[in-house]
């Protein structure tokens, strides 16, 4: 049985350090080591940063507790793209040197409005 915990929040600063800490608690939860859960709160921070680089003013984080953790991050909110294909890039290969399976999602724009990985 797999365990679900969701929250929705602002894409600034001060909310990003608390959902690494809120991350960090589930890797914990879901028996990782300290490398690895160090792994995963990276990809959900470079997530949350690829959601508000391509004009998400929010976004909603699926975690899924069980045999493995998965996460899924969906953007919410869109104006206007920051669009920094560099800093997306680095991000995408960031996400995927560090978790097995990584998948984006992207909007009628042609922006990323959801990514999705476990490990």
């Amino acid at each position: 049985m797999k365990d679900r915990f969701s929250v929705t929040l602002p894409l600034t600063g001060e909310y990003l350090t608390t959902v690494r800490l809120t991350t960090g608690g589930l890797c914990s939860l879901a028996g990782f080591d300290v490398d690895t859960a160090e792994d995963f709160k990276v990809c959900v921070t470079e997530s949350l940063l690829i959601l508000k680089r391509n004009g998400y003013g929010s976004a909603t984080i699926d975690f899924t507790v069980g045999e493995t953790l998965g996460c899924r991050l969906c953007g919410l909110e869109l104006s206007e793209a920051e669009q920094d294909d560099v800093e997306d890039e680095i991000s995408r290969a960031l996400l995927s040197a560090l978790v097995e399976k990584v998948e984006f999602e992207n909007n009628e724009k042609g922006g990323v409005s959801g990514i999705r990985f476990e490990n």
